[in-house]
């Protein structure tokens, strides 16, 4: 999930730049026009020598950052930064050759200022405004005088009030832009990473409904062949010497139907409110004794740390969540290290299995629905556990374990009934 959120920051930033070299190449096409009608129509004593290089350099960068931005390249935040200060120092430049803070264009400063602070962070967008008031302060005494750009009382008075009044509107409109801008755009990121939430909860929600309809029907379907693979071992129990294997494979078989039962019951009790609490440490005993069973030729070592007596709440899909991911353990070594341990408000489970460990193509993926690195699996249990679990307020995380095979953790909140309703 962390990896998509990054691919999806990525590309807005490209399509921000695509369209900060558009805005550049409006704005080149604006200066140089400008440049060729008080060059060649109206001459009014612009260095035409040192703006056309300025231009060529602007115009060549823009061309190449056009590229960058059409290429499936990491593009962070830090480097739009940087574009958007390399556009202030660019147009700085050629304001100087062009009358300075005298320039009417000169308000064209505001632009990187609101485009940082509609696609940048307060920390960057402030920077901006910051370096573009320096550059406009600077234009104030630092510029190639033109008389035409400063007639009347601008032509001798250096600062005067005019051309102060608009450092001062400078100023006051950077400011502006920062606060309430800043604020409007902030809110709308906020209200779109809220629907895109909620968008794929409702996703996972749809197809835990899918999934559940699926099981509903295997369980349905599953009952009569269990039936009868019951009766065929019942009377192979009678005429057979190999008694073992036989009621290893019965007591398998009672474990089935039992599942079978138990997913109806489970079924029932989630539609109902009226959920008992009861302490930790026998909850987790009754999962685990329930697990083991399902595994009786699994070597597993059981730890319970020292934990207060503390009773909460589960909802009946937490324990099959549990078993998921045990069962996933189980499938994947012969043996199996559990440690539990909680406290007032969480309880942990680690699970560390000796296999072969996780791959580590599919390690982003994992958690998807009919995503495994099992050849035989289906890729259900993981997605199944992760979004019950999720659902009351807990977590999964799986890694790959240092000394080898895999570590599962699970963390779930600790809920009273009342909490639970």
């Amino acid at each position: 999930m962390q990896k998509s959120q990054a691919n999806n920051n990525n590309a807005a930033v490209r399509e921000n730049l695509y369209a900060l070299s558009l805005i550049r190449g409006v704005t080149l096409l604006g200066q140089v026009m400008a440049l060729l009608y008080f060059t060649w129509v109206q001459p009014i004593g612009l260095p035409v020598a040192e703006i056309s290089f300025v231009l060529s350099v602007y115009a060549s960068l823009t061309a190449a950052i056009w590229l960058r931005s059409r290429r499936s390249v990491p593009i962070g935040d830090s480097e739009f930064f940087i574009h958007l200060l390399a556009d202030i120092a660019f147009f700085s430049i050629l304001l100087f050759f062009s009358g300075g803070a005298g320039n009417p264009f000169v308000s064209y400063l505001l632009i990187p200022i609101s485009i940082a602070t509609i696609t940048l962070s307060r920390g960057y967008s402030i920077a901006v405004a910051v370096v573009a008031l320096l550059s406009y302060s600077l234009l104030l005494k630092y510029y190639v005088a033109i008389v035409a750009i400063a007639p009347g009382h601008h032509k001798a008075v250096d600062n005067s009030l005019h051309i102060l009044g608009m450092w001062v509107n400078f100023a006051i409109s950077a400011a502006i832009i920062i606060y309430f801008i800043s604020r409007m755009a902030a809110t709308l990121k906020q209200q779109e990473h809220e629907i895109a939430i909620r968008r794929d909860a409702q996703l996972r929600d749809e197809q835990l409904l899918a999934v559940g309809t699926l099981a509903a029907g295997t369980a349905h379907e599953l009952g009569t062949p269990l039936n009868t693979m019951k009766l065929v071992v019942d009377e192979m129990l009678l005429d057979t010497d190999n008694q073992v294997d036989l009621l290893l494979l019965n007591q398998q078989i009672e474990q089935c139907k039992t599942t079978l039962k138990q997913l109806h019951t489970t079924a029932e009790e989630s539609q109902s409110n009226q959920l008992e609490a009861q302490p930790v440490k026998r909850y987790l005993e009754k999962v685990l004794a329930r697990w083991q069973l399902m595994r009786p030729l699994l070597k597993t070592r059981i730890q319970f740390n020292d934990t207060p007596t503390i009773s909460a709440v589960f909802h009946p899909t937490i324990t099959q969540s549990i078993l998921n991911l045990l069962n996933n353990a189980a499938d994947a070594s012969e043996k199996v290290d559990i440690a539990i341990s909680w406290n007032a408000e969480m309880a942990t489970i680690r699970i560390r299995d000796f296999g072969a460990g996780l791959n580590a193509d599919l390690l982003e993926t994992l958690g998807q629905p009919f995503v495994t690195d099992k050849a035989d699996g289906l890729g259900l249990g993981l997605f199944l556990s992760q979004a019950t679990l999720t659902r009351f307020g807990g977590s999964v995380s799986l890694q790959n374990a240092p000394e080898g095979g895999t570590l599962t953790q699970i963390t779930l909140p600790l809920l009273t009934a009342a909490a639970a309703s």
